[in-house]
Order: structure tokens, then sequence, then C-alpha cells
């Protein structure tokens, strides 16, 4: 089983590099190559390293198989050389030890609820304090950490907005609003506020907030800078599910992204071969602003 899936994983490389289309293995692998066609660039080599994670038995006399795929893409766009890489959920499902299924694991994003306010976010000056956001340090932890997870912080199965705030908090942005989970932007005593962690709260913190953590919503991705945040509302009905911050650009001074939940870096801000993109897709675009 193990041969087999090593077998696909090449498949899917192949498709990457080919300079001419061939059979679609991977529609999702597809998209990317569209979408770095419509930016000219292109990927030159692609590293693929895989890990079974659990193996479980089924009635119907077929074998679930859930692994991991880590994936380095070298791109080349103009003169600029970049890696992005991301991590797969994938399972597969063989009959009689024949692989008869291979597909990615979609994230499950949490269900949609309105979280109760008990007062406009940024409508006290309660935990008021000057501090400079150091971009680069915010960038730094988010490269560090974009893989793996800080014990110093509570991780959750949809870590996204979690790990924004840890990358903005390590950039200096302080904590407010300790112990009311209905107001500012804190973690603290393996508990923590809404906006830290929900990824439709923390848009909503950012629109209001005119202490603490604070930002400016902009109109296009092209006005952000490095350690800035985007926020992705995939179905494109109005609420939000995912959270990402700007660590680098393209040679088209475009943002690439990192983010968890399914653990990405330098990936094109767009998630157009996400599986959870569609064509509702709708962003906001903050840049933080110094206390």
């Amino acid at each position: 089983m193990k041969q087999q899936l090593m077998e696909l994983i090449e498949k899917r490389i192949q498709q990457c590099v080919a300079r001419e289309r061939s059979t679609i293995v991977d529609e999702k692998l597809e998209r990317k190559r569209d979408s770095l066609n419509r930016r000219n660039a292109e990927i030159v080599h692609v590293k693929a390293k895989g890990k079974i994670e659990e193996m479980q038995k089924k009635e119907d006399e077929t074998e679930e198989l859930v692994y991991t795929v880590h994936l380095q893409y070298f791109i080349k766009q103009g003169e600029l050389f970049f890696v992005e890489e991301e991590v797969e959920n994938r399972k597969g499902i063989f009959y009689k030890g024949v692989l008869i299924e291979d597909k990615e694991i979609a994230p499950v994003y949490p269900e949609y609820r309105e979280h109760p306010l008990s007062e406009e976010f940024g409508s006290t000056t309660e935990g008021w304090s000057r501090y400079t956001y150091d971009r680069l340090k915010a960038v730094q932890y988010a490269e560090k950490w974009w893989n793996s997870y800080n014990p110093k912080y509570h991780q959750f199965e949809v870590d996204c907005t979690n790990y924004i705030s840890q990358c903005l908090h390590e950039g200096g942005a302080p904590m407010r609003g300790y112990p009311n989970r209905n107001k500012g932007w804190w973690m603290q005593n393996n508990n923590w506020s809404y906006s830290w962690s929900v990824a439709n709260a923390f848009p909503r913190y950012l629109e209001t907030s005119t202490t603490g953590l604070r930002a400016k919503q902009v109109t296009s991705a092209m006005e952000l800078k490095l350690g800035d945040v985007i926020c992705y509302d995939f179905e494109g009905d109005g609420k939000y599910n995912h959270t990402t911050i700007v660590t680098g650009k393209d040679a088209n001074g475009e943002p690439l992204v990192n983010a968890h939940t399914y653990n990405s870096r330098m990936r094109y801000w767009k998630y157009e071969d996400s599986t959870a993109y569609t064509p509702n897709i709708k962003y906001k675009f903050f840049t933080i602003i110094d206390g």
C-alpha cells in the first residue's frame, strides 16, 4: 500500500512540472498550475515527503489509510525564485490491497455562530498602551511555527486564527479584555477571547478596535505589507472562516502568506488551489497600525 501511495505522489509531482498538459491526476494541482501561469510563474521542481498517520480496516473489506504529504514547490517567476510549502492531509482507500480512491481531506472549519458581544470591541480605553508593531518579528515567528505549534499557546484543531493572533502578539501587539471572552483580544490562563481564536470574530475586532491591537482595512492586497493579515470568506456568505499573515511578496508585488489548519507557507494569497475555494470567495485586507 505504501508503494502505491508513493507512486501516486510521484505522478502528482510530474503533473506539476510537466511542460505540456497530460492526464490530470489531481485537479487541485491543475488549478495551482493555472494560477501560476496567470502570474507568469512556473513550478520548476517539487519535493514531497509522506507520512502514514493511521490505518483502519472496515467491515466491507476496505482499508482506510490517513496520511500527510509535505510538499515543497520551487517556483520561478521572472528573475525571482521562491519556495512554497504546504502539508496536505489525505485519505487513501484500498480494497484487497489495491488503491481505489485517494483524496485530500477537506478542511473542516467550525460551524459559524454569532458570538455575543458585551460591547463594541473598540469602545473602551481599558488596557491602553503604546506599542510598536515589529513586522520582522511577526514574520519570523510565522516562519518558525508554520508547521509546528508553540507549547506556550493553546493549540486548536482549527488553528488558523489562533496562529495569526500569536504572530501579531509576538510582533508586539498587546492583549486586552481578559477575562471577558466577548471583549478585546487575548489568550491567558488557558482561556481566550473569541476574537483571538475564531475566524469570523477576528475581523470584527480589527474593524472596531481603537486601543491595543488596531488595524486599517484597505481595498487591495497590493496595499498590504509584511506582517499584515487577510481574512477569507470562502462561500461569500458574510461568514469569515480563515485567516493568513503576509510573509513575502512575489515578483508582481502580490502577497505570499503563511497559515495553520492546513499548514502552508509562502502561499499565493488568493487560495485558488485550495479545496475550500469557491468562485464566491470574499477577502478582507487589514494593515496593522502601531499603537
